[in-house]
């Protein structure tokens, strides 16, 4: 198959045997790559009802057509699993290198499936490939792993790793690679955790034949030319996606203390502009890419150095927390990395002990002696760490998720656990942002933005209207959006720098020598769309639409303050959204795809 590394390498990590097989010629043509190679992956392979954390769940590493490729962006894989955070689909992008290494070793696929007597990490040099021993490693941050291994491999050695969050089960665990971009939602480090796995270190120099090489380089410069040319390249290289925090600020979508407002009174010390000036020493990008957003940065208060804070760890870390200082937001950051946690559910998971603390619900004793209010920057590291290593009560008690910890608690703090199907939302307040509420409610993951960023659309059209246009603008992005992730390319050149998305037409005919449209690669979005439904439903027997909720919080409590003071989403409208989105998607009323819908998308043999 042009375009593809042609095979799928299985580690066994129980028994240690290491198997290769061709990838499925029928797989790619129904799923492309990526996260579509993922979900059809674990739901082929994944038995129904498998422990999340025991031997049957499995990790599918996955590349995409463009992954490695010479395009803007071709730098993204996709980690996926059953996620122990939500008991459902759990899926990672993952930009950086580790993806063109992967596949220039010969692997559109990786599966690690068992568990390891002991901790390993799996070392892959093209064909050769390797269980060996990591136990000297077990208790490091992921930082210092993938020093020791670029100095013992060589810097052309790719490296993904987890953090002592992973080794301790923290159900939100993410994977680390490149000294910051990760694996980061859903537990995918728990996951690799679960497994012994500490790392994996691959290197590849083999090549990938593509079916036109000519006009893939017309392609791929005509790519280029375009990010080259576009009028926000000079912005958006210089704030990357921090320049996204002072907008949401201003219009109320910057989630503060604990998605109680909008806006910030101290967002100004936290946008993009402060950090460029502050913090930032230099840019840094992905495979490929003419445009990096990364900003490698100095914390100079605490003499560290981290690649960030991007914008979610900005609004989670920072306003959401009431820290109005980048240099305790960029810490945070770095420790959050370093011990492999992801950013958002931890930031999320301590704005909500925050207020609890406040309305009295936790006291000092509940959190190990932490002083835990809004605002206070050391208690915040301090409950980092204890999350990671799972010390103390709270410590703990959050390590499990904000929807476990509210459930456990009590006291009306569920009402403010801010989640969808358990997983913590990302960086948006949708108090009154209808399209946007409806796309974390109906994410296939949870409460996740990059599956369809529609927050723009509100704004566009009227932010409180519930029209059936919104719905279908959501499911629009949710068919098409995702679907750079299953190509293994990034899609901010063409959400930041609005390059032409046809112009990704020319250069997949060239690599892969077929032609598809981007109404045949949306099909294929739509496919993979339902068949994560599908996963969903199988593992979680009352699965439905009061699985589909948002926290109380948008519909129940107004913000008091910023763009959005007043303004609320009601209940009612809340569910007609629902209602709508599941007409236009083909669903019953409890959220479940028909039958009809099911043979229209030629699922209806793989969900029987």
């Amino acid at each position: 198959m042009k375009g593809y590394a042609g095979s799928i390498l299985r580690v066994n990590l129980a028994t240690g045997q290491i198997s290769k097989e061709p990838t499925p010629a029928e797989m790619a043509r129904d799923y492309l790559g990526g996260r579509g190679f993922g979900i059809y992956q674990l739901f082929k392979e994944v038995p129904k009802g498998a422990d999340a954390l025991g031997p049957q769940n499995k990790l599918i590493i996955s590349t995409g057509p463009l992954s490695g490729m010479l395009i803007p962006g071709g730098g993204k894989c996709d980690w996926t699993t059953k996620s122990p955070l939500t008991g459902g689909y759990a899926s990672a992008s993952m930009g950086g290198h580790f993806t063109a290494e992967m596949k220039y070793a010969g692997y559109d696929s990786i599966i690690l499936e068992g568990v390891s007597p002991k901790p390993v990490y799996l070392l892959i040099e093209d064909g050769k490939v390797q269980l060996l021993d990591a136990a000297h490693l077990w208790g490091k941050g992921a930082f210092d792993v993938e020093v020791e291994f670029k100095h013992k491999y060589g810097e052309e050695y790719q490296i993904a790793a987890i953090g002592p969050g992973g080794e301790n089960l923290v159900l939100y665990a993410c994977i680390n690679h490149d000294f910051g971009r990760q694996a980061g939602r859903g537990g995918v480090g728990a996951v690799m955790g679960s497994k012994k796995l500490k790392a994996i270190v691959v290197r590849g120099t083999k090549s990938v034949e593509v079916a036109d090489p000519e006009g893939y380089r017309k392609a791929g410069m005509a790519l280029y030319k375009a990010c080259k040319d576009a009028e926000g390249l000079a912005e958006w290289t210089r704030y990357g996606t921090t320049v996204v925090t002072s907008w949401c600020d201003e219009v109320g979508a910057l989630p503060t203390r604990n998605f109680s407002a909008g806006s910030f009174e101290g967002g100004e010390k936290i946008y993009g502009q402060t950090m460029r000036k502050e913090i930032v020493i230099t840019d840094k990008g992905c495979f490929g890419c003419p445009c990096p957003c990364g900003k490698y940065s100095h914390m100079k208060r605490y003499g560290t150095y981290v690649e960030g804070p991007e914008y979610e760890t900005i609004g989670l870390m920072g306003s959401n927390l009431g820290i109005a200082d980048i240099q305790a937001v960029g810490e945070a950051n770095r420790l959050a990395d370093d011990l492999g946690v992801d950013t958002i559910s931890a930031g999320n998971c301590v704005a909500w002990a925050m207020e609890c603390y406040e309305k009295g619900i936790l006291t000092k004793e509940d959190t190990d002696g932490l002083e835990l209010k809004f605002g206070n920057i050391e208690a915040t590291f301090a409950l980092i760490k204890n999350i990671a290593h799972r010390q103390g009560k709270l410590g703990n008690l959050l390590a499990d998720g904000v929807k476990r910890a509210a459930e456990k608690i009590g006291k009306g703090s569920e009402r403010f656990a801010i989640q969808v199907k358990g997983m913590e939302q990302s960086g948006y307040a949708t108090h009154s942002a209808t399209s946007m509420l409806l796309a974390y409610m109906t994410c296939d993951v949870g409460a996740h933005h990059n599956r369809a960023w529609a927050i723009t659309y509100d704004l566009q059209v009227g932010r409180s209207l519930v029209v059936p246009e919104k719905v279908a603008r959501v499911i629009w992005l949710q068919n098409f959006r995702p679907m750079f992730d299953v190509l293994g390319a990034c899609r901010l050149q063409w959400v930041e720098l609005s390059i032409d998305r046809d112009l990704y037409v020319p250069a997949m005919e060239a690599i892969t020598g077929i032609h598809r449209t981007w109404e045949d690669m949306e099909a294929v979005g739509n496919r993979i769309w339902n068949l994560t439904r599908l996963f969903w439903m199988r593992e979680n027997e009352d699965f439905g639409r009061s699985w589909d909720q948002p926290s109380p919080r948008f519909f129940e409590e107004p913000p008091k303050t910023g763009a959005t003071a007043g303004q609320i989403t009601s209940y009612e409208d809340v569910q007609r959204l629902l209602d709508m989105y599941y007409e236009q998607r083909g669903w019953d009323n409890n959220g479940l795809p028909t039958p009809a819908t099911l043979e229209k998308l030629n699922l209806a043999q793989i969900a029987s």
